[in-house]
């Protein structure tokens, strides 16, 4: 006979006897907030490295008010490792989750509000929380400026928080912050990009004990600031040698000695400014072609003591230079380009911006192509010397050439322009303001260009409406038919659309241009969003003047007379008043447009259409452009169009896009969070 089996409550009373010591040693091995901090947390101890930018990040953190685009990215897991031995008890399933993978999670989280929600949930999450949040301070207004100083300043904080600062920017208080305002961030050891851009109440003493401080700093932007001198320079070749970004822009107290100590230490230097430091002179440049050579980008804009030699230098002994921007340096003459190497080829070089260098001629052009065959922008604005010859050469680049400006080259004549359309189909931007010889011809041709997107023809005075009307033809218009699921053609239901991709053109005092062909451009042109017509009668009238920008304030009375720009919403003004109108009637008639038509175009799918700016003034560069008057086109960045709505079709009227949103709540401001719940620990 068998034993009787035992009951439940014997079996439970046993597992629980069981149990029980593992319980109690489990309990005493619990940490507390204070042991924690005695042994030290996890993360204070993380890695000082991070991992290496990616390219569209590092090419981009000379900046101003924002520098999401600068700076580097989340820390990598290593930095932010945190130990699960404490947690092994936890049975709810978010608590199994290895930290690893939490810390993963919560990186995809944009918001401050959102990490700092997160951070307040149990102490788990904010000890995976906490560097994401503290990351990249949020000094946007003083009022948080001074939340995350008292925070840092705390006695006993509840972490390190010092220690996460890895970006700092104080831009966007720029005109207040002296040495005092950058004190409280002294204690942070671990920043790696640090931009303070016209702080001109900054000085030496305050800048100096924080770089010491950071032996790891990457990028320092600096431009502006009046009252650094070379002692700041000599402290960063001293403390940061493995800076990679230097901006110093304007800076006119830094010394050549200083700048040549930088390049001596910091050989891992990779994009260096230098725009307007005028006591810059060959020797600075040298030392930094000799010793950093994996720099990708320099500029020297107006460093005007500059000559041939130094330019050499950097071509032929650059092993990846890919920007050169040598605006206004006037000494500079064919021998820079024409003592390269023989033989030899830059096929990095994308950028080369020549501006103003008034000696260079045909010879140094040709060279320039011979040995930098993949050049992608090519500024030769005020280079007088330069004539049909260059142009034929700069066509050698073919489909490589997406940018050209020429503005000023008035030896350029209609040959050289057909010659260079019929061979760089890809060009996206030109410029040929104060090119007198062209004709309507010339801008026929480049009308045919299928990728154009700006273009300049300021102060060409030949060009007539046959131009525009070309302009205004670029891709043509086209039906598009649909078809049901049988593949049958769906009748009367066809919609038209235009293939044009002008964003921007630039037709200021082309005085011959009448009504009638910039009625055809604008309604031919849907993402269209900046059209300057300064100077142009036709245009100095009332009726359209509620449409145009304001003039600049330092223009004089006949500059503010005769200013006609319009962009972004003004161009859809004026382009629904022309189309309806009772008095431009006429003239709607005479290009084919009904009576009362506003604009119902739809796209071809893939090319969306512009995106109406709110704000006329998001466009700084094009007060430069007029302000210059004869200066056609900026190099400002494009408008960003939105992608295209399932199915690849675009409304039949171009929308409004909502109000921005306001700015973010002060949940954005990093605070010491109180003490977290207990249930996560």
């Amino acid at each position: 006979m068998q034993p009787q089996a035992p009951s439940l409550d014997i079996i439970a009373a046993q597992d629980a006897a069981a149990a029980a010591p593992v319980q109690d040693t489990d309990t005493s091995m619990a940490p507390t907030p204070e042991n924690g901090r005695e042994n030290g947390d996890s993360r204070a101890s993380s890695s000082t490295n991070s991992p290496a930018p990616p390219e569209a990040e590092e090419s981009d953190f000379f900046i101003g008010n924002n520098d999401s685009q600068s700076s580097l990215g989340v820390p990598n897991i290593q930095d932010m490792q945190v130990t699960d031995e404490e947690n092994q008890e936890c049975t709810i399933p978010v608590y199994t989750v290895p930290n690893e993978v939490l810390i993963q999670i919560f990186s995809k989280l944009s918001s401050a509000p959102d990490l700092l929600n997160v951070m307040l949930t149990c102490k788990r999450f904010a000890r995976n929380t906490v560097d994401l949040l503290w990351h990249r301070p949020a000094c946007t207004n003083w009022s948080k400026h001074q939340k995350i100083c008292q925070t840092l300043a705390l006695p006993q904080p509840y972490f390190a928080y010092g220690d996460f600062v890895k970006r700092l920017n104080l831009a966007s208080l720029a005109g207040d912050i002296n040495d005092g305002s950058i004190m409280p961030f002294q204690g942070c050891s671990r920043i790696e990009r640090l931009t303070l851009t016209k702080c001109k109440k900054l000085t030496d003493n305050g800048l100096i004990p924080l770089i010491q401080k950071n032996p790891n700093l990457l990028a320092l932007d600096i431009s502006e600031d009046a009252d650094v001198t070379e002692a700041t320079i000599y402290a960063l070749a001293q403390s940061c040698r493995k800076i990679q970004g230097l901006n110093v822009s304007s800076c006119k107290e830094i010394s050549n000695p200083s700048m040549v100590a930088l390049a001596n230490n910091c050989k891992y230097l990779k994009r260096l400014k230098l725009n307007d430091c005028n006591k810059m002179e060959d020797a600075t440049v040298m030392a930094f072609a000799t010793n950093c050579r994996n720099i990708l980008e320099i500029d020297l804009q107006k460093c005007v003591n500059i000559t041939n030699e130094p330019v050499t230098a950097l071509l032929s002994q650059g092993k990846a230079l890919r920007e050169l921007r040598l605006v206004g340096c006037e000494l500079l003459e064919d021998p820079a380009f024409l003592n390269l190497p023989p033989l030899r080829t830059y096929e990095h070089l994308r950028i080369l911006d020549l501006t103003s260098c008034a000696l260079l001629t045909d010879r140094a052009v040709e060279k320039i192509i011979e040995v930098a065959p993949r050049l992608r922008n090519l500024v030769l604005a005020k280079c007088r010397n330069i004539t049909d010859q260059s142009v034929y050469a700069i066509s050698k680049l073919g489909r490589n050439l997406h940018y050209v400006h020429l503005g000023h080259c008035s030896n350029i004549t209609d040959d050289a322009v057909k010659k260079l359309v019929s061979a760089c189909n890809r060009i996206r931007y030109i410029d040929l303001g104060c090119c007198a010889n062209l004709t309507d011809e010339s801008v026929q041709r480049l009308a045919g260009l299928p990728k154009l997107k700006r273009i300049g023809l300021v102060k060409c005075l030949s060009i007539t409406d046959k131009s525009v009307f070309a302009l205004s033809n670029m891709g043509g218009a086209r039906r598009r038919q649909f078809r049901d699921s049988h593949g049958n053609i769906i009748e009367g239901y066809d919609v038209g659309y235009h293939t044009s991709s002008l964003e921007r053109v630039h037709l200021s005092y082309c005085t011959n241009l009448t009504l009638k062909s910039v009625i055809k451009l604008l309604n031919a042109s849907p993402r269209l969003t900046h059209l300057s017509l300064t100077g142009v009668l036709p245009f100095i009238r009332e009726d359209l003047s509620q449409f145009c920008r304001d003039a600049p304030p330092d223009f004089n009375d006949h500059q503010r007379t005769v200013f006609c720009v319009f962009s972004g919403q003004g161009v859809m003004g004026l382009r629904d008043h022309l189309n309806t109108d009772p008095s431009y009637q006429s003239l709607r008639e005479s290009v084919g447009l009904s009576q009362t038509q506003p604009m119902r175009t739809t796209m071809q799918p893939g090319i969306p259409p512009a995106i109406p700016q709110q704000n006329s003034e998001i466009m700084e560069d094009d007060v430069v452009d007029e302000d210059d008057e004869d200066m056609a086109i900026d190099g400002g960045v494009p408008v960003q169009a939105a992608p295209p709505p399932a199915g690849g079709n675009w409304p039949g009227v171009i929308p409004t896009p909502p109000l921005a949103p306001g700015p973010p709540a002060d949940l954005s401001v990093p605070v010491a969070p109180p003490t977290p719940p207990e249930n996560g620990q």
